[in-house]
């Protein structure tokens, strides 16, 4: 029973072992993705929208313009 449990452990370690090294370069990869899109969010309503189709106002984000006329929303609650 001691030697099966030895075994499992040293499985077990290493298996943690290979992922542990093997996890950087999957994150590196994934880090430099070059169709990632800045997100920002809405002043108004808070919905998140790529920075390339936001407006823009005095440094605040808008979704629409609709948001954008009626400008940032008051927190009242």
């Amino acid at each position: 029973m001691l030697r099966l449990l030895f075994w499992i452990a040293v499985i077990a370690a290493a298996v943690w072992f290979w992922r542990k090294f093997k996890s950087p370069a999957a994150r590196q990869q994934r880090a430099s993705e070059p169709n990632a899109a800045l997100m920002v969010r809405c002043a108004h309503c808070g919905v998140h929208v790529p920075q390339d189709r936001a407006l823009s106002l005095r440094q605040e984000w808008y979704c629409t313009q609709a948001h954008l006329e009626q400008g940032p929303k008051s927190i009242q609650r």
